[in-house]
């Protein structure tokens, strides 16, 4: 359509609709639950040095006699000491697998693990950009930063990567980040336990506090099938002939239950925290709990 001739507003509606046509389908979901979560969650509120007031607490042992608050002592029988927020922003490190394993869904009108890993790591690096923390996806080329422009640029990376077909489902050890970072890991999680726990604790080693994210289809968690079923491996295992899947269903349900376990020991082990979710169930659910713990709420 030739716009030359028509009003101002009119052109900037057409431009403000062609930009919209170019952005990633992926980069605009994120956006819009990024906002939905952005509506219901408090701020990311730290005690700092900053000089926005955040809350009152009990004198501990050391603190500076300076920072206690005597009006506030006065109305009670203990001594109480200012908190302020802390302004500073710090990096937060998302990892998601792009192992083969991540490409596979139970059903057409489900989105894939990786479909949707991606999809909270784009929208978690939305809500934390909004709050002006830096934030990094591992792997990309993308700086670390707290601008908002490099939104589009992570949206293409993760849309343009390809599967990491060598890859353990996991995040090198020998990542370097800097002091005081949260990492957040998001993926099925279903390699070896031993692996998982050499992974965190190589990132805690290096004084990050950290979040696991376990995504997995319905199909995953429930085993729904019946009869004779062959069951394909996706990262080289080869294929397995079940001729009654009824049969080894509890046993599987023990085994993902004992996975489950394993996750959460190594995370409060670590002083982390798990999160579970699943492909059929709303991504704000996931999201907003992380941001949760993220804050210091959850």
């Amino acid at each position: 359509m030739d716009t030359r001739h028509a009003p101002a507003a009119l052109r900037a509606q057409h431009r403000a609709e062609d930009l919209a046509r170019r952005l990633p389908p992926l980069l605009v979901a994120a956006e819009r639950i990024a906002a939905t979560v952005a509506q219901g969650a408090h701020g990311r509120r730290r005690v700092g040095t900053g000089e926005t007031f955040w809350q009152f607490r009990r004198y501990q042992q050391g603190d500076a006699h300076n920072r206690i608050d005597w009006r506030q002592t006065g109305k009670s029988s203990h001594v109480f000491v200012r908190e302020n927020e802390w302004e500073a922003a710090q990096t937060v490190w998302i990892w998601r697998d792009d192992s083969p394993s991540m490409n596979w869904r139970s059903g057409r009108d489900l989105a894939t693990k990786r479909d949707r890993a991606d999809l909270l790591a784009l929208a978690l690096s939305a809500l934390l950009l909004r709050g002006g923390e830096r934030v990094h996806l591992a792997g990309s080329d993308v700086p670390p930063s707290s601008a908002r422009s490099i939104l589009p640029r992570l949206a293409d990376w993760l849309t343009g990567q390809i599967y990491n077909h060598d890859g353990p489902g996991l995040p090198p050890t020998t990542v370097q980040l800097p002091r005081h970072a949260q990492a957040v890991l998001i993926g099925d999680l279903l390699s070896p336990l031993d692996d998982i726990q050499a992974s965190v604790a190589a990132l805690s080693a290096r004084g990050a506090r950290g979040h696991l994210v376990q995504v997995l289809d319905p199909g995953e968690e429930t085993l729904p099938y019946a009869g004779r079923v062959r069951f394909k491996g996706l990262e080289g295992e080869g294929s397995l002939l079940v001729p009654r899947v009824d049969g080894v269903r509890d046993a599987y349900l023990d085994r993902l239950a004992a996975q489950r376990d394993g996750l959460a020991a190594i995370a409060r082990a670590a002083g982390w925290t798990l999160t579970l979710h699943r492909t059929d169930k709303p991504p704000q659910t996931a999201l907003l709990s992380l941001w949760a713990t993220l804050s210091g709420e959850g």
